[in-house]
C-alpha cells in the first residue's frame, strides 16, 4: 500500500518541502519555494539524498536525506557547515 508524507523546512530564507511516497518503490520529491528541484526513488526503505540549489547568491547546494523506514519516514536537510536538520512531519 503507497502512502505519501509531507515534510518541511525554512533553511536561509528558503522553503523546503519533501514528500516521501512508500511502497516497494520509494519516490522522493523536493520543492525549493514551491518549486520542484529534485526527485529520486530507492527500493524498500534504503535511504537516499536527493541534492538540490537553494537560490541564495551564490545559490547554496544542500541536500535532504529521506529514510522511508521502516515504521514512519524521516527527513533531514543536510547543509555545509552545520548539523543536519530534522524536517518538520506535516498532516496534509
Amino acid at each position: 500500500m503507497r502512502r505519501r508524507h509531507h515534510f518541511h523546512i525554512d533553511h536561509a530564507g528558503h522553503s523546503v518541502s519533501a514528500t516521501v511516497q512508500t511502497g516497494h518503490t520509494a519516490v522522493v520529491e523536493i520543492l525549493v519555494d514551491g518549486k520542484e528541484t529534485g526527485y529520486a526513488t530507492t527500493h524498500g526503505d534504503h535511504p537516499v539524498s536527493v541534492q538540490v540549489e537553494l537560490p541564495t547568491d551564490p545559490p547554496q547546494r544542500v541536500s535532504v536525506r529521506a529514510t522511508p523506514g521502516p515504521g514512519l519516514p524521516r527527513c533531514l536537510l543536510e547543509a555545509p557547515g552545520v548539523e543536519p536538520h530534522i524536517m518538520s512531519p506535516r498532516p496534509y
